[in-house]
């Protein structure tokens, strides 16, 4: 076994190889960017070293900086995570070269898989069931739209060396192949340097089941079973659990023998996923192999009691699998949450910030060892994060994923929902709120799964905004007066002269104030009327007491009574904005005064900005074009997803500050513009 490894990534999935290898008695060395100086992996690791600026292409993709420190610090291995260098066949051979081993697949299975198309290919002789499609190299656009017209609408474009839903489209009539098709080449040029295409069939709501497979160079290879990801948003994973729900033995034998068979016609070694589209009949096809462990792993390990990173480092070392296939077998039910920073309620662009609170629901210690010592671990977190971190526009803006583990998959919802409500951060926006109707939404309760789910129940899963309610407002109000009660009682207010305390009492009286809040286009005037003991409040024409409020500053919950109902929130007041967690899900206000709303008023047509830090990728028009409203001005790209501004109305291009390249801030102007 090895002694010391070096681990190649960032984030969760460093510090989840970390804690494997200590617990395994391996030494670790960190990798890091100028931005992750001070992150938790380089923290929970033995040594770390600086691979450069915080771009990837200067850090943590310069595989020569990583080998050149492995062999500094005398790692033996290297592990790549997922990411960055994991599919890299030349970063595997040139580790085998400097004669260190990879923790994954060979090189050659790499190649095989690394090209969508040349993977059809090779499936189709190991009798592998396929999508109907074209997987050629013949690249011409108007080609390209000729087979796209033969196969029939609607079709999937794909970059042909992508992965995490970059570079696809769904095309679903010939006039918007070729805008469609130019848009996912340059995104799949700018992620992964090759612009290649495949086109295939969509399948009609289609389930996204994958089967994780684990060889060793002993020639065993095995199956745990499957995971369903069908619920994504741009065609990325948003939710996925184990095992599939509605899976047949024979379909799971099935698709777990096509799996091992497209592994053993790579010669694979190591952690590797097939991923399947299936129809709603059950007929499956093949769709692509990621070559490495998959951000979803954490479910199959909490369902068959296996660490699959202790798996990879014990192959990687030259053992067997540590279980033959009829030792495995499946126990309960587990989900696993991806909470991104990001706003569902604007398309879900990425969100960029620090975190300036941040509370996770407690989670049991996480230990699997095989032998199912009465039952796992119900709520397991996996984050590379901590309170006062900065998630950056350079890498994936993942928070934590939250895994929940039930002995059905009702539990295993009731857990996750429970925990969700637990989930507080404050600093940027996030999904949580939006994971947690997801979790109550009718078609996920049913397991009526297909990866347009979200875009299928989109009023359920984000609703118009609505006034809020006065317990709401009353909420808001016992927040902020329990936090100032809290305040008053610091030394420094608490000995100063009676005019500046805050018990509300007046010689003319009690004091009676209003507070106001505003929430989206909402704003509420909420009148507290102070007493002895307590306060009433009138707010959305409800009246309610407020009694016992009380604010623990270390954990900044609030508790007391609302009328004769006791109640427990999170609560931070962060600048101009109060930040509720409650157990329906976070709110946030704006508290006086009202955030003002720049860009909403017809006032603030002419002002297109951007909505998050990125790089100006492309402009669609010129200074002085006429264009007409919904039509595109320029793109831009942050956290390798493309984001397109257009023409809020019919009008004229007046400035274009930028140019192709160019690196803008959140709420820079990108494009004067006059309406007609």
């Amino acid at each position: 076994m090895f002694t010391k490894i070096l681990i190649a990534n960032r984030g969760e999935i460093a510090c989840r190889v970390a804690t494997t290898a200590r617990r395994m008695g391996i030494r670790t060395v960190a990798v890091y960017s100028d931005a992750d100086a001070r992150s938790r992996h380089v923290a929970t690791c033995d040594e770390a070293y600086r691979l450069g600026p915080p771009p990837a292409r200067e850090s943590y993709l310069r595989g020569d900086l990583v080998l050149e420190i492995a062999r500094r610090t005398g790692a033996q291995a290297i592990h790549p995570g997922y990411g960055f260098l994991s599919e890299n066949e030349e970063f595997a051979r040139a580790v085998h070269d400097a004669g260190l081993v990879f923790i994954g697949p060979p090189p050659s299975a790499i190649a095989a898989m690394g090209s969508k198309s040349a993977a059809k290919s090779l499936m189709a002789r190991a009798h592998v069931p396929l999508v109907p499609g074209y997987h050629g190299d013949e690249q011409d656009p108007a080609y390209l739209k000729g087979q796209a017209d033969a196969i029939g609408y609607p079709v999937l474009i794909k970059a042909s060396a992508g992965g995490g839903g970059k570079g696809m489209r769904i095309v679903t009539k010939s006039a918007d192949f070729e805008a469609m098709l130019a848009s996912c080449q340059r995104e799949a040029k700018n992620a992964f340097s090759d612009d290649k295409v495949l086109i295939e069939r969509y399948v009609q709501r289609p389930r996204h089941i994958e089967i994780q497979v684990f060889a060793d160079t002993h020639g065993n290879c095995v199956y745990l079973f499957e995971r369903d990801c069908s619920v994504q948003r741009r065609h990325q994973k948003v939710i996925e659990e184990a095992p599939a729900p509605g899976m047949t033995l024979d379909r799971r034998q099935a698709m777990g023998e096509a799996a091992v068979a497209a592994a053993r016609a790579v010669g694979y070694v190591g952690a590797g996923t097939v991923e399947f589209i299936a129809e709603p009949d059950g007929t499956f096809f093949f769709m692509e192999m990621n070559t490495r462990l998959q951000v979803e792993h954490p479910v199959t390990e909490m369902i068959t009691g296996q660490d699959l990173v202790e798996w990879q480092l014990r192959v990687a070392a030259g053992e067997p699998l540590p279980a033959t296939q009829e030792q495995l077998a499946i126990r309960g039910h587990a989900i696993e949450a991806r909470v991104y920073a990001e706003n569902p309620e604007k398309g879900f662009l990425p969100s960029t910030g620090t975190l300036r609170h941040l509370r996770s629901p407690e989670a049991a210690a996480f230990r699997i060892d095989g032998s199912h010592p009465g039952e796992p671990a119900a709520v397991r977190i996996d984050s590379g994060v901590r309170k006062g971190d900065a998630i950056s526009p350079y890498y994936d803006p993942m928070i934590a994923k939250l895994i929940v583990w039930g002995r059905d998959r009702n539990q295993a919802i009731a857990r996750m929902r429970h925990a969700l409500g637990e989930f507080e951060v404050v600093g940027l926006s996030t999904n949580v709120a939006f994971l947690q109707r997801l979790m109550g939404c009718r078609a996920f309760v049913a397991a009526d799964l297909d990866t347009a789910l979200i875009e299928r129940e989109r009023d359920a899963l984000l609703p118009a905004g609505a006034e809020p309610s006065g317990r709401l407002l009353a909420l808001a109000a016992a927040a902020v007066l329990a936090i100032e009660q809290a305040d008053a009682h610091e030394p420094r207010v608490a000995h100063a002269d009676p005019w500046s305390q805050r018990t509300g009492w007046r010689s003319g009286g009690w004091l009676s104030r209003t507070l106001l809040f505003s929430q989206g286009a909402s704003k509420e005037a909420v009148r507290v009327e102070y007493a002895p003991g307590g306060f009433t409040v009138h707010a959305a024409g409800e009246t309610a007491c407020l009694a016992g409020l009380r604010h623990d500053r270390l954990t900044h919950r609030v508790s007391g009574l609302v009328g004769s109902e006791s109640f427990e929130i999170g609560a931070v007041i962060d600048g101009e904005h109060l930040h509720l967690f409650t157990s329906q899900g976070p709110q946030v206000f704006g508290y006086a005064p009202p955030l003002a709303h720049a860009g909403e008023d017809a006032a603030d047509v002419g002002l297109l900005t951007a909505p998050m830090p990125g790089k100006v990728i492309a402009l669609l028009c010129e200074k002085g074009a006429k264009v007409r409203r919904g039509q595109p001005l320029l793109v831009i790209e942050a956290m390798k997803m493309e984001h397109t501004l257009s023409a809020p109305a019919d009008g004229e291009v007046t400035e274009l500050p930028f140019a192709v390249g160019d690196q803008v801030t959140e709420g820079a102007r990108l494009v004067g513009f006059a309406a007609r």
